[in-house]
């Protein structure tokens, strides 16, 4: 997929020219003025699961593109393709989702559009989210100006520098593994069930304690694909402690059943975030306090290798790779 977007469309539509991050940057989304824009298609399968359906995730997702880039989320479009036939209350569930996400974080769809064909789809969302910057960003930035050269208006997702301690905002791999456990329909007992949520809570807390340098939401490759992504794009390296990331037992339990890697399958109500050593004590408190941060924690720090490196339980060191292929695929 990325190869796919740097040698196909990169290469047709070329740099964008409206603000300080765009395209070319593959941010989860782009800058113009005091805003940021994003877009997103949805096509999880099954529409419904423990946690949410297609209407949270299609709202959740562009919210929390978004956010994670320092912007609160202000309006949302919505495009569907829906199968002739699909039944009208499964539809009006949907809907209320998307509008119970939308609500939490006090953001309106605006606009929308709507195509019925034969295809035997179900239905498929595409969703596109306008973010306005927030007054906490310009504080969070000034504190990492003070101590770095920092040119980018928002958050970005390779403003990292090495020194930089990595927070994950809480456990990994809830949605891709839920998911699938689904469509296995696999008995396990505790709570396995999709993370699928707005993350504005945790933005917000996390530049209101001031000091955060990077973010992104973990979803498509999970928080491997992430950090890897991070590293790439800033010219540095990680070491991540794999004891220290957070994981649900019921995951990690389903993950050996179905033989995946939890690091690699989506996360849906989740950040990633690099912050100023002097500072992460303090963000990770602030994340702890809100709704969908209570299982924060200090994973790792960002070093001056071009490698990102997974410690293992027994104090090993091995090769955190990007994933090669989505072990999930059409969960979100």
């Amino acid at each position: 997929m990325n190869e796919f977007i740097s040698e196909v469309v990169l290469s047709t539509f070329g740099p964008s020219t409206v603000g300080d991050i765009g395209l070319a940057q593959l941010d989860d989304g782009a800058s113009f003025d005091n805003y940021i824009i994003t877009t997103d298609g949805h096509t999880v399968k099954p529409l419904f699961f423990r946690g949410g359906n297609m209407g949270t995730l299609a709202a959740c997702g562009t919210i929390n593109d978004v956010s994670v880039m320092g912007a609160r989320p202000l309006l949302l479009t919505s495009s569907l393709i829906i199968q002739a036939g699909f039944q009208r209350d499964a539809l009006v569930r949907i809907l209320r989702a998307m509008k119970a996400s939308c609500d939490e974080v006090e953001a309106q769809i605006v606009a929308g559009d709507t195509k019925v064909v034969e295809d035997p789809i179900g239905l498929y969302a595409t969703t596109t989210g306008v973010g306005r910057r927030w007054k906490g960003l310009d504080e969070n930035i000034k504190i990492v100006r003070a101590a770095r050269d920092y040119p980018s208006s928002f958050i970005t997702d390779s403003g990292l520098e090495p020194g930089d301690v990595i927070i994950a905002s809480g456990t990994m791999g809830d949605h891709g593994v839920s998911i699938l456990s689904e469509r296995d329909e696999l008995s396990i007992s505790g709570d396995l069930s999709s993370d699928v949520a707005p993350v504005w809570d945790v933005v917000r807390a996390a530049l209101e304690a001031g000091g955060v340098t990077a973010m992104k939401d973990p979803t498509r490759g999970g928080i491997a694909g992430a950090l890897n992504e991070m590293a790439s794009k800033a010219g540095c390296g990680m070491v991540i402690r794999e004891h220290n990331i957070p994981i649900r037992p019921s995951v990690r339990a389903a993950s050996e059943i179905l033989g995946i890697n939890p690091f690699e399958v989506a996360n849906e109500g989740k950040v990633v975030l690099a912050v100023m050593a002097e500072r992460a004590e303090r963000v990770l408190r602030a994340i702890r306090a809100t709704r969908h941060g209570t299982d924060a924690a200090a994973i790792g720090r960002v070093t001056d290798d071009e490698k990102v490196l997974l410690e293992t339980e027994i104090g090993a060191l091995r090769l955190f790779d990007m994933p090669e292929s989505d072990p999930v695929p059409r969960v979100c």
